[in-house]
């Protein structure tokens, strides 16, 4: 597999009143077509590992690498860019626009990103055809359930085809039905060929979907498991790992 997403003793220091450290020599290589699970406790720096491969913030020190393109060498134009023709995201509130349709929300990368309009309408049906709620095209996000939100939010953050897509807590909002839903949506879209990375806080649901997952802790990579069948390690593996970093 070709390398998608790279990071290079990356560190990230916030400076506040005092300094704080979001991510601390971190090294990390995601292959392309990967679906891999970042999880750790609040603070350990999950967010801000999201916001550098988004090009949201840039490292302290270290590189971050997509697609063989150093991000920190970007201009912010350059970086609007990358994030409209490379990157969709999936929010863990959506933030999805009540005053538009859900196709109005859906077509709306689209149309920053230039997309002709009846090749980004089609597409757009497409993907509410392939998530089940194409009959909700014509409705506004208050009239909608957090599973069909949600559902809306992915089709948003895939309807320019991205080769990544990153995805923070898709179901820290939602019932666990409908978030096992979700992620059942997205291996679909994984076996398609995009990368995914999804910050999670769920061993369980870690696990049972992701290829591989990463732990964090105070900003530095704890445990790094590929969970194929020859790795010996199971859900009750990583729970035991999530036991163990609460109690420390």
């Amino acid at each position: 597999m070709n390398t998608r997403i790279e990071l290079t003793n990356v560190s990230k220091i916030y400076n506040g009143g005092s300094k704080q450290v979001g991510l601390s020599d971190v090294s990390l290589s995601i292959p392309s077509g990967q679906f891999a699970a970042i999880m750790g406790p609040s603070g350990s720096g999950k967010s801000t590992l999201l916001n550098l491969i988004a090009g949201l913030d840039r490292p302290t020190s270290g590189t971050v690498t997509v697609d063989g393109v150093s991000l920190g060498g970007l201009s912010e134009a350059a970086l609007a860019r990358y994030r409209r023709q490379r990157l969709g995201v999936v929010f863990q509130f959506f933030h999805l626009l009540n005053q538009l349709s859900v196709l109005d929300n859906i077509l709306l990368p689209a149309q920053l990103a230039g997309m002709k309009t009846a090749t980004a309408r089609a597409r757009a049906r497409d993907l509410l055809d392939q998530l089940g709620i194409a009959e909700k095209a014509g409705e506004y996000p208050a009239r909608l359930s957090g599973g069909e939100r949600q559902r809306v939010a992915i089709a948003r953050a895939l309807v320019n085809r991205p080769a990544v897509l990153l995805a923070d807590e898709p179901t820290g909002a939602l019932d666990s039905r409908t978030g096992e839903q979700v992620l059942d949506l997205l291996v679909e879209v994984n076996r398609g060929g995009q990368t995914i990375v999804m910050v999670t806080h769920d061993a369980k649901l870690a696990a049972a979907y992701a290829a591989r997952v990463v732990s964090l802790r105070d900003g530095r990579i704890l445990d790094d498991a590929q969970m194929q069948p020859s790795s010996g390690r199971s859900v009750s593996d990583l729970m035991q790992l999530e036991i163990k970093e609460a109690g420390k």
